[in-house]
């Protein structure tokens, strides 16, 4: 604080106007690619609140948001801005290994009123006892972004995709009709993506939803990993990373993409040429009874416990994930998908949007949300992801008899390197 002394009658004066300290500063948040033009876009209604907050937005991509944190954290929190954006799969690192580096939101207006504005799913990985680290901002739930066109070149109609092995017959069909072009890609070298989709569809993932055992070669996790397999030996899935996406999207080189919902802002600022030409349908199932949802990414913010303007912070914080005016502001401009429950209410949600050909996207998109079961992170998140992703690999090179002995060796793994029990 820039005064160490005040008079009881000032403070209480100032914390009953909210504090002088909120009322003029300068802060500093850290984010990444759509989510931190998100951010950027709910300036200006929140700067006709509060004109004399300033706020600057480093747009610092995901893993370096992630490194330079957890490096500012190890040194007691020198160098972090006011406000760090935290994927929630990611989240309990943090608060496991630096449970000082943040501020508790409690102590800065996080109300039972307004916590209980958010579903408990989202919660879960940002509270600890009765520290709330985190306010959650956007949920991910997967959606199936396809190219209209080429579809209906190949005759594929898709709402007869019901399963896994509908969407590589389709694939087979759409590349076919459309030289050049594939059916859909994964990032096999740098992520898990694909197999966390379909394993959270299929209500399994590294660790069970209480985080005390390791899950990731139950039965739903091996089925999982092998359609994966079966995917990309199929052809139907090719290597590409985000950025490889993003250039065969505009490219017209990919006909689907699968994602959380937060790719739709994605899709519509980084190909606004396509307008009409894309489209969105639930994701497939491992069986055609099978459950069509899953959560991949959300994220939330997080106030630097060093932060010298923390009270300035709460308000953007607050004006941007917890009111209607800051979320859906966020939803229109960049399709980050509310966690706010009144948000998901919000007369915009039911429009066709004209990008999408007409299709009232979010209704269909935001439909699955209640389906949706929880995937824990937990603290090891990083160390599972480590270990599947190397066992991904050598599985795919033929390192393995099948996904079941692949799944095995990762949860021995991981097992050795958390101390957890692995599920029976």
């Amino acid at each position: 604080m820039r005064f160490k002394l005040l008079a009881a009658t000032a403070a209480v004066a100032l914390l009953a106007s909210g504090s002088a300290f909120a009322e003029s500063a300068n802060l500093t948040i850290w984010s990444w690619n759509v989510a931190a033009s998100a951010l950027k876009s709910t300036l200006p209604g929140f700067n006709k609140q509060f004109p004399d907050i300033k706020i600057t937005v480093e747009d610092l991509g995901n893993s370096q948001v992630f490194d330079k944190t957890l490096a500012a954290c190890a040194a007691g929190g020198d160098g972090l801005p006011d406000i760090v954006s935290i994927e929630n799969f990611e989240a309990e690192i943090f608060w496991s290994r630096f449970p000082d580096c943040f501020a508790n939101l409690k102590e800065l207006g996080y109300t039972p009123e307004i916590q209980a504005k958010f579903p408990d799913f989202k919660r879960t990985e940002l509270e600890v006892g009765d520290v709330a680290y985190a306010m959650p901002w956007d949920s991910g739930p997967v959606a199936v972004f396809y190219r209209r066109d080429m579809y209906e070149k190949a005759g594929v109609d898709p709402s007869t995709i019901s399963t896994w092995d509908d969407f590589i017959a389709a694939g087979k069909k759409i590349s076919a009709a459309n030289p050049g072009v594939v059916m859909a890609q994964a990032d096999f070298n740098g992520d898990s993506e694909w197999f966390r989709m379909i394993a959270n569809e299929q209500g399994c993932g590294y660790y069970s939803t209480d985080g005390q055992n390791i899950t990731i070669n139950q039965p739903a996790c091996v089925a999982s990993l092998q359609k994966v397999k079966e995917m990309k030996d199929a052809g139907t899935l090719t290597a590409a990373n985000w950025d490889e996406k993003i250039q065969a999207n505009t490219a017209g080189k990919a006909a689907s993409q699968l994602y959380g919902g937060w790719y739709e802002g994605t899709v519509r600022s980084t190909s606004p040429d396509l307008k009409g030409k894309w489209g969105v349908y639930r994701m497939p199932s491992l069986t055609a009874d099978g459950p069509h949802a899953a959560n991949l990414g959300g994220s939330s913010l997080a106030i630097s416990a060093t932060s010298a303007n923390k009270e300035a912070a709460w308000k953007f914080v607050n004006y941007a994930l917890g009111t209607n005016e800051g979320q859906i502001t966020m939803l229109k401009e960049f399709g980050l998908v509310p966690s706010l429950l009144s948000a998901e209410k919000d007369p915009f949600i039911s429009e066709p949007q004209p990008y999408w050909g007409g299709q009232k996207v979010w209704a269909d998109i935001l439909a699955t949300l209640p389906k949706i079961v929880p995937s824990r992170g937990t603290a090891f998140q990083s160390d599972a992801e480590a270990i599947f992703k190397a066992t991904q690999t050598k599985f795919f090179a033929g390192g393995y008899p099948d996904a079941k002995a692949a799944l095995d060796d990762a949860a021995k793994q991981i097992a050795s390197a958390t101390g957890l029990p692995v599920a029976q």
